[in-house]
């Protein structure tokens, strides 16, 4: 399951950096400044999946810690 969410993700982040950046197909490569704009783009989108994440464990951390208080008072 993890790795089908990963490919999940990893197509999205192509496909959105595909629409965003690449404007012609005169040539089989990319032009500067395509690839800078994908670059740009992958970059943006890995920081905020770190960003999620670490919010995602505060959030996990904190829930973890009300559940121990409740079990505490029982």
């Amino acid at each position: 399951m993890q790795v089908r969410d990963s490919l999940r993700m990893y197509n999205g982040l192509v496909e959105k950096c595909f629409k965003d950046c690449v404007e012609s197909f005169r040539r089989k490569d990319l032009e500067t400044t395509e690839e800078k704009c994908v670059e740009r783009c992958c970059q943006k989108f890995m920081k905020h999946s770190a960003r999620v994440g670490a919010r995602f464990a505060e959030l996990t951390s904190a829930a973890e810690q009300q559940m121990q208080q409740v079990m505490n008072q029982k």
